[in-house]
């Protein structure tokens, strides 16, 4: 029997999400989390620090991807 209550599911994906941590941004990125920790602290890559969480923000990241780009028809 259905309460007429919605359900909310709490998985997160790079799609949906504005902040995503170091693993999930390394792994969309396809590279080690040990070089994107290396680029974050070189501050080569956009990121966001809340409290001492280390996020990176989804859409800066592409942009960031994006501008590095190089080859290939625009």
């Amino acid at each position: 029997m259905h309460d007429g209550s919605k359900t909310h599911t709490t998985e997160r994906t790079p799609d949906s999400a504005i902040l995503i941590g170091m693993h999930e941004g390394a792994k969309m990125l396809g590279i080690s989390t040990r070089t994107l920790w290396t680029l974050t602290n070189a501050n080569e890559i956009p990121h966001t620090r809340i409290g001492r969480r280390v996020l990176l923000n989804v859409a800066a990241l592409r942009e960031w991807v994006d501008s590095r780009t190089k080859g290939g028809a625009a």
